[in-house]
């Protein structure tokens, strides 16, 4: 189906809202109400309904909204029909970290391969994703056409793999080295930087 134009913080909340109703269909509901979708989602149902109006008319006043049809509606909107290949760049502590999580593949997602400065090292640690030499980054993504990437090396070398990324046609990449990158519009950066978050929560700690 056609892309629609979905402001970014809207996209965020649509992954929640389909992990939700992932939920409810394995339960075996059928229908769910926007007050108790919102709820589980952690939104208020104004925004959600506000959300799911960029698909058009959906659900019906007094029974709610059919679970199945709203699920794949916001799948094939978010590019989950099929899987999306990923590649990954830096796997030290933290990328090998990645590599093993098995939730990729269940929320739509495969890391196809890893790239390393010293390949050899990360394989060591017992990773089923391939692991290549990172001089082989730039001729696996032009010959796989690769849009997604994780980046999790040192801060001195993100900015010139970013830009390796782009020039290759990566569209989309997650970052955790803490810098920010510096990319064309029309490349999504989204940082995790677990520093800056754990600063943020200890705030809250009294």
């Amino acid at each position: 189906m056609d892309k629609v134009d979905i402001p970014k913080k809207a996209i965020y909340r649509l992954s929640i809202y389909y992990r939700c109703l992932q939920r409810l269909k394995e339960n075996g509901v059928e229908t769910v109400s926007s007050t108790a979708l919102a709820r589980a989602a952690g939104v208020k149902p104004s925004q959600l309904r506000k959300d799911l109006a960029y698909f058009g008319q959906f659900g019906t006043r007094g029974l709610g909204y059919p679970v199945e049809l709203l699920a794949t509606t916001i799948r094939e909107t978010l590019g989950r029909e099929r899987l999306q290949p990923v590649v990954l760049i830096g796997a030290g502590n933290l990328g090998s970290a990645l590599l093993r999580y098995q939730g990729f593949q269940k929320e739509g997602f495969e890391v196809v391969a890893a790239f390393d400065s010293a390949p050899d090292a990360a394989r060591a640690r017992g990773i089923n994703v391939p692991v290549y030499p990172d001089t082989d980054l730039d001729e696996f993504l032009a010959k796989n056409g690769i849009k997604l990437a994780i980046l999790c090396i040192p801060v001195e070398f993100a900015q010139a793999t970013a830009n390796r990324l782009v020039a290759a046609g990566v569209q989309g990449i997650l970052n955790f080295s803490p810098i920010l990158l510096e990319v064309p519009a029309d490349v999504t950066v989204n940082n995790v930087d677990l520093a800056l978050e754990l600063e943020h929560l200890s705030y809250f700690i009294r």
